[in-house]
């Protein structure tokens, strides 16, 4: 365990700047990886030109033979010479083409780990709010997407569009020693060919970029359906999320139907295109060496050039169509993930130092949509060591206060200070250090129940992890399952009950010592009897922290120091339990109506006494 801790600790840190582009974001890791991209080019270029040699050898072996014969001296004395060299032309082909292949065998894998780590800490730095607008299965495969594809997209480049310029020059420089007609031909041909197929597979691009981003919708909503699979099954709703799957299925067959049946008219072209051009190369050739044009190896030499670079050409149109593909799952990708990030820290900014854990609201202005306020110029404090209870009907702004304390958002005016420190001008992550929070739907990896209390701490020793295990009431239940603190709590920790996750989540707070706690319904999931016997855990925590407690049932709050009562983004009330219920105000209304201690959803039922404080 304190292995992975240290590796994760150790972890290196990420570029916070990507490339917005494909192009771009290609050349980045070509330029980090230059000297081993030279070097591939270097062993590439040496294997197409041995490839593209061998007809000039054949051609030498042929004209060798024939000239022997012609002579009546012995073919072996004459042919020597070019079969050494055709020979080494082979060896040169497997050494180059092997040289190349051992590099890739490392840097590929290295490649794709690269862009996989810098996407995903590219990505961490986004806001909640980017995380609430896209679904996590479509980033997780658009990240994979990526990594293959800036790789293939390398690869074509090195293994296909690079060796067929060498061999296209090193042909041309051959044949117009034949016959610069035949040259120029074949010439003009090749790059208005390619030039063809260019253009045609840039118009492709849109089509695979839109391939692109249906296979990423379809990827997310699978995802989203199978994490909520107990919904459809409560709701026997099996046929309706297949038949809602079917819809995004459909269209992204229609994408993809779309983007091949433009490759197929392509590859018409191509097809049609290189074989009216073999039949004229071949056909140019025999004119010119029944009229004694050219020689017998210099006919065979050009017949194997002109054939060699047709395939070749028609080979590299069909790679255009991958390329632009690559392309656009690149795109689609860097699009999505590659977006300014809404909350930054500043390049010199300092880590946050908490002495006292004062916490000032100043003028706060804050909305998660445009013209729809929350706050409105919001002014509160929490004085250090001070405990202070959150209450309110659903949408009066209180979790927002707590996501802005922990910077997860950040406000549209005024400030918010810890100990005289703007939050804003301060790390993230000295900020959330500073922090513990308990939310009211404890997040649980799929890892074991050791891993996740000791997220908190990451060096906590394994004593650690059980005592804070005991504090918070969760040592006896972990103790029950079949591997104990060894046993995977599935994704979400869906193998454990709410109240189960929610004492793993005090746990790991205990084990945190952070100075400052914020508890967002942290006791909502327990039942009375489990809250009665942690309580005095809670006030372990709590004691000589910061703390800010959301609670609708009210009965958890009368102990704390003071109760803010917030309503539509306002403090309407604020005091202690016995103060507040002496007002005879919104508070005590609440207080007076809550069933089974908890808070109703809206004020409809508020007494008129209760209503007239909000005036």
């Amino acid at each position: 365990m304190s292995t992975l801790a240290a590796g994760l600790k150790t972890a290196p840190e990420t570029n916070q700047s990507l490339p917005g582009t494909p192009a771009s974001f290609c050349l980045r890791y070509v330029r980090v990886y230059a000297g081993w991209v030279v070097t591939m080019l270097v062993f590439e270029a040496g294997q197409a030109a041995c490839s593209i040699l061998l007809p000039f050898a054949i051609k030498q072996i042929m004209d060798s033979v024939t000239s022997a014969q012609a002579q009546g001296i012995d073919v072996w004395d004459l042919v020597r010479g070019p079969l050494w060299l055709f020979a080494g032309l082979n060896l040169g082909i497997v050494l180059f083409s092997r040289a190349s292949g051992t590099i890739l065998v490392w840097l590929g894998p290295e490649l794709r780990r690269r862009i996989r780590r810098e996407l995903f800490g590219f990505l961490q730095l986004h806001s909640q709010r980017y995380f609430m607008s896209n679904f996590a299965g479509s980033i997780a495969n658009r990240i994979a997407e990526v990594s293959m594809s800036v790789a293939h997209t390398i690869w074509t480049v090195l293994f296909d569009f690079w060796p067929l310029l060498i061999a296209f020059s090193v042909s041309l420089v051959l044949l117009a020693g034949v016959n610069v007609k035949l040259a120029l031909v074949l010439g003009v041909w090749t790059v208005s060919y390619v030039a063809v197929s260019y253009l045609l597979a840039l118009r492709c691009r849109r089509y695979a970029s839109a391939y692109a981003a249906a296979r990423s919708v379809v990827s997310g909503k699978i995802v989203d359906s199978v994490s909520n699979i107990m919904n459809a099954k409560l709701f026997a709703r099996r046929d309706h999320e297949r038949a809602y799957l079917e819809g995004y299925l459909n269209l992204e067959v229609k994408r993809a139907r779309e983007t091949f049946w433009f490759m197929e008219w392509i590859r018409w072209f191509q097809f049609l295109a290189a074989m009216l051009l073999m039949l004229g190369v071949i056909g140019y050739a025999l004119v010119l060496w029944s009229e004694y044009g050219m020689t017998t190896g210099e006919f065979a030499m050009a017949a194997s050039l002109a054939l060699l670079l047709i395939e070749q050409a028609r080979g590299l149109s069909r790679r255009f169509l991958d390329f632009f593909e690559y392309l656009g799952n690149i795109n689609d990708g860097v699009t999505m993930i590659v977006r300014p990030h809404e909350v930054i820290d500043g390049s010199d900014a300092p880590a946050l130092e908490v002495k006292r854990g004062k916490i000032e609201f100043r003028e706060v202005d804050f909305s998660y949509v445009n013209d729809r306020p929350i706050f409105k110029a919001l002014n509160m404090a929490v004085d250090g060591g001070e405990r202070i209870g959150l209450v309110g009907y659903s949408g009066s702004g209180k979790s927002t206060l707590v996501n802005l304390a922990l910077r997860l958002f950040e406000p549209q005016g005024g400030s918010i200070c810890i100990d005289g420190q703007d939050v804003s001008q301060v790390t993230q992550e000295s900020l959330r250090a500073a922090i513990a929070m308990i939310p009211q739907d404890p997040m649980l990896f799929h890892r074991t129940l050791m891993e996740n209390i000791r997220y908190g701490r990451l060096d906590a020793t394994d004593q650690e992890v059980v005592d804070a295990a005991r504090h918070a009431h969760a040592h006896e239940f972990i103790m029950e399952t079949e591997q104990g603190y060894e046993s995977l709590v599935g994704e979400r920790g869906v193998k454990l009950s709410g109240g189960q996750r929610q004492r793993i989540a005090l746990a790991r707070a205990m084990l945190k010592q952070a100075p400052i706690l914020l508890l967002d319904e942290a006791t909502s999931a327990l039942d009375s009897v489990t809250e009665r016997n942690i309580h005095n855990s809670l006030e372990f925590l709590m004691a000589g922290r910061t703390v800010i407690v959301i609670a609708h049932r009210l009965s958890t709050l009368a102990h704390l120091d003071r109760i803010v009562v917030f309503h539509n983004g306002e403090i309407v009330e604020q005091g202690s339990h016995e103060t507040l219920l002496g007002l005879d105000g919104h508070y005590a209304g609440m207080w007076h109506m809550q069933a089974g201690g908890f808070l109703p959803e809206t004020a409809i039922s508020l007494p008129a006494q209760a209503l007239e404080s909000f005036e």
